[in-house]
């Protein structure tokens, strides 16, 4: 199906790809904005999807590059799973989503874009969400650019009581 193109992906689209696992090179820091990074736990962070399946659409991705959730410490599979939860928190609250689709997809049969580094994809819903656009055009219409959805995010995200802190990474 296609989607409506906002100038600057036609523009990633088009340029030149980073060797390496982009999700990695998020997680590594520096501009948040630029890399749609909505949230920063401990071992795990919050990405807008740049190819999402609707407005809103994050993945909540381990820092450690990891191809199974049983592959992780289980302290970051641990956060994995509350900072999902901590997502659907902030959806409801700046989004006023009405239903989520929560899952992994799990080998490239599965949907995976990206195999070995394991992410759950958050995928916001509201009753109706879906109309004649992708039937008649192959065309899937967002409601407002990315940029916007994360601001919205992230300062939904730092509006948020601080969570548990379950225990300093390891190092190494």
């Amino acid at each position: 199906m296609r989607q409506l193109w906002a100038p600057w992906r036609l523009e990633y689209i088009q340029g030149e790809k980073p060797d390496g696992c982009f999700l990695c090179a998020a997680a590594a820091g520096g501009d948040d904005e630029a890399a749609l990074v909505v949230h920063r736990g401990l071992r795990s962070f919050v990405v807008l999807n740049r190819f999402p399946y609707n407005a809103g659409h994050v993945m909540v991705v381990p820092r450690a590059h990891r191809a199974r959730i049983a592959d992780l410490e289980d302290a970051a599979a641990l956060e994995v799973l509350r900072l999902v939860d901590r997502t659907l928190e902030v959806m409801d609250r700046v989004l006023h989503a009405e239903g989520y689709n929560v899952g992994l997809n799990l080998g490239r049969a599965a949907g995976a874009g990206v195999e070995d580094h394991v992410h759950v994809h958050v995928v916001p819903r509201w009753a109706g969400d879906t109309n004649f656009m992708p039937v008649l055009g192959d065309v899937k219409v967002m409601p407002e650019y990315l940029r916007t959805t994360w601001q919205r995010l992230a300062q939904g995200f730092a509006a948020l009581p601080a969570p548990r802190i379950l225990s300093a990474p390891e190092q190494g």
